[in-house]
């Protein structure tokens, strides 16, 4: 599968995660105080929470459940109670959109 068009760049607030279902594959997207935007799997992996719904801090997402934060870089968790990743995928941005390839998931080094 190509690359989606998910959304225009501007269309993300710095340090918010916006989510984001693209082929049945929900993705929350964040872009940093640096406007790097990152795409990790939108579901926690310690429980059925959606992660855009959580707190960005610094290189990590929050879920407000439990506080599990998870690397934006990676989708390692970084405490517990969640010890799975969640999947990251490669980000493009062209003409001011944001594009994701929901195929493309990096593996978690």
């Amino acid at each position: 599968m190509a690359s989606v068009k998910v959304c225009k760049f501007d269309d993300l607030v710095v340090n918010q995660a916006k989510r984001v279902v693209v082929a049945g594959n929900p993705i929350a997207l964040v872009r940093d105080a640096n406007d790097v935007v990152y795409a990790i799997g939108d579901t926690c992996t310690h429980g059925d929470i959606s992660l855009s719904e959580g707190f960005v801090e610094g290189e990590t997402l929050e879920c407000w459940a439990h506080g599990s934060q998870f690397s934006l870089a990676s989708g390692k968790p970084l405490n517990l109670p969640a010890y799975e990743p969640v999947p990251v995928f490669e980000v493009e941005i062209a003409d001011g959109d944001v594009l994701i390839d929901p195929t493309s998931k990096k593996v978690n080094a």
